[in-house]
């Protein structure tokens, strides 16, 4: 295990690196952390994963021992948005992070995943960095593409550029699956 150079508190967000996503967990104590777990997916080896799959699916909310989950992954305390929210405090973030657990929750990586439920915990907003992140990268590479730069298609940047003239839904199946096919392939469900 690669451990943070800083000690976790309770409260804190935790972001595990596992190469082309970060999965991110609320720190409980005595090393215990709190996180969200896809149900329907393949599971990291040594713990959680919010992977970029594109499939919505459910997740459920455990509580596992922080070495378990990071395995031989790197792991650092990433408080990310403690600049922009002041975070809620301690006590309540780990009542609500533990009246979860258990529980069955949906999961879609654009609007659920595990950063999505260690943000509204810990802010009371839910955001997910690595989402906007891939969006601003779609967004940038059909750009690019449209002036024969890139090698995303057009298509990504058309769709992300239309959101507010379709459906929620439409937009991001259909921004899904533009991501996926960056990401490296169709959506689970799709290659079945």
């Amino acid at each position: 295990m690669t451990t943070s150079q800083v000690k976790p508190k309770p409260g804190d967000l935790i972001e595990i690196f596992r190469g082309t996503y970060q999965h991110w967990v609320i720190y409980d104590e005595k090393d215990y952390i709190i996180h969200l777990v896809r149900q329907r997916t393949s599971v990291h080896a040594q713990g959680g994963s919010c992977s970029m799959s594109m499939q919505s699916d459910m997740a459920v909310v455990k509580k596992e021992q922080l070495q378990d989950v990071v395995g031989t992954d790197r792991y650092t305390v990433n408080n990310l948005l403690d600049d922009k929210y002041k975070p809620r405090p301690v006590e309540l973030i780990l009542q609500d992070a533990h009246s979860l657990l258990g529980q069955e929750l949906p999961y879609s990586v654009f609007s659920e995943n595990c950063e999505h439920l260690v943000t509204e915990m810990r802010y009371g907003k839910a955001e997910s960095r690595q989402v906007q992140n891939a969006v601003d990268v779609g967004v940038g590479m059909g750009v690019a593409t449209s002036f024969g730069v890139g090698a995303l298609p057009a298509a990504v940047a058309t769709t992300i550029f239309s959101w507010k003239r379709r459906t929620t839904t439409t937009t991001l199946t259909t921004v899904g699956m533009a991501l996926a096919a960056w990401f490296g392939g169709p959506p689970a469900a799709a290659a079945a």
